[in-house]
């Protein structure tokens, strides 16, 4: 059966419903659901203060001067985005569900935000804000993890694995203790949960 436009419109609807839980801008919301920023705005945030503001994260930028935990994290998220991706999903869904996966995943506090997660899953697959992908999920031949690198960058990552770093680090640094508890719910996405289904 076909859907009709009010079925699109309802299913963009609670998409951006489910966005803007998860702290995403109205920007955001827009690029993801095709929905008018304004009508964004009043549908969804009812208090003009409540709505997020600030600077867009940019991941070219910012994932290669990141700091360990970060590009872990980043890591993380886009190993469960990449493999619901790999299942056919959409990307949308597949954003949101991802996301979801990599908080419950995680310690708080979360580094990656909704936006940034849009952002790399955008450089990623060259969808959304990118013309063509940057990014790509590759898994490091020392320890198996699934790690987030720039296109091209050669198999053997040794020293730019996050999880190697990571591992060679624990013991003596408390900020990756707190952040990858090692009776926690997962230190690397090798032992990571399978994400949350649809």
């Amino acid at each position: 059966m076909m859907s009709t436009r009010a079925d699109r419109q309802l299913c963009a609807i609670r998409l951006a419903q489910d966005c803007a839980q998860l702290g995403a801008r109205v920007r955001t919301i827009h690029h993801i659901t095709g929905l008018n920023p304004r009508d964004v705005q009043r549908l969804l945030f009812n208090d003009p203060q409540a709505i997020p503001r600030g600077r867009p994260p940019n991941s070219l930028e910012w994932y290669h001067s990141a700091n360990l935990i970060a590009r872990a994290e980043s890591s993380i998220f886009m190993s469960i985005y990449r493999r619901l991706r790999n299942t056919g999903f959409g990307a949308a869904e597949t954003l949101v569900c991802a996301y979801r996966g990599y908080q419950a995943v995680c310690q708080c506090p979360h580094r990656i935000s909704f936006d940034r997660a849009f952002d790399l899953a955008s450089h990623t697959d060259g969808i959304w804000l990118a013309c063509t992908p940057v990014f790509e999920v590759l898994a490091c031949p020392t320890c198996g993890s699934d790690v987030l690198v720039a296109i091209g960058t050669v198999v053997h990552l040794g020293d730019n694995c996050p999880f190697c770093k990571l591992v060679q680090r624990y013991s003596c640094d408390p900020r990756l203790q707190a952040s990858f508890p090692k009776n926690g719910v997962a230190t690397t996405p090798a032992t990571a949960p399978e994400p949350m289904a649809l």
